[in-house]
């Protein structure tokens, strides 16, 4: 691929804020001249939109984290050469509400690593190749703000999409300590901010930092 834009995902447990703050950076980066894609993960496709009914909504033990994982590649395949790749052929920036660090942190960590760690490699090395995500933005909060948060805007949708909100406390500690531990491994690709403050606020500190990141300053 011969990529000139920028991959940019926001990653982060339940209730972090993610689809509020990626929306306010992709209407900064158009006033700033940027051509830029908003996405997300899964459901960034016609078929993804399918996919993610199974995997967002219902029972939490409908589904044990192995086939978790295979869906969640097969979206994240048809993602990439249906409308990220192309996108950022174009010279599109892209920003994607979650990509594979989710599906480390939920399928890995998040079950308490039920999972070996090398199959999702083997499946991120079939799916996506050797690419990699330009910045990854991590919005890190205390599992029991981010629930409550998630719950209380599931009120106001059509599809409750609860089905991770309803596993247990340990799980979602489990899925903080992962998010931040793949930070720790991947620290030139990772910033990380603290969600539990005003939204304006963080929104200034993530487009700061994303001007100084890629030279538009």
């Amino acid at each position: 691929m011969n990529k000139k834009g920028y991959f940019i995902t926001f990653e982060g447990g339940e209730g972090t804020g993610k689809s509020t703050q990626i929306k306010l950076l992709a209407d900064f980066l158009e006033k700033k001249g940027v051509v830029t894609v908003l996405t997300k993960e899964p459901g960034g496709t016609e078929v993804g939109q399918d996919l993610r009914k199974i995997l967002v909504t219902g029972e939490p033990d409908k589904m044990d984290a192995v086939a978790e994982a295979l869906l969640y590649y097969a979206d994240r395949r048809i993602h990439m050469t249906k409308k990220v790749w192309p996108a950022l052929e174009q010279g599109k920036w892209v920003l994607s509400d979650r990509f594979a660090d989710s599906t480390v942190a939920y399928q890995y960590y998040g079950y308490n690593k039920k999972i070996d760690k090398s199959i999702l490699q083997d499946l991120y090395n079939l799916a996506v190749g050797d690419f990699k995500p330009d910045l990854t933005i991590l919005l890190d909060i205390d599992p029991q703000i981010g629930l409550s948060r998630s719950i209380k805007k599931a009120q106001g949708m059509q599809v409750k999409e609860l089905r991770h909100e309803g596993r247990e406390m340990a799980f979602h500690q489990n899925l903080r300590e992962g998010f931040l531990e793949i930070a720790k491994e991947n620290p030139d690709r990772f910033a990380i901010f603290d969600a539990n403050q005003e939204i304006l606020s963080l929104h200034t500190q993530i487009a700061d930092y994303v001007m100084k990141r890629f030279g538009l300053i």
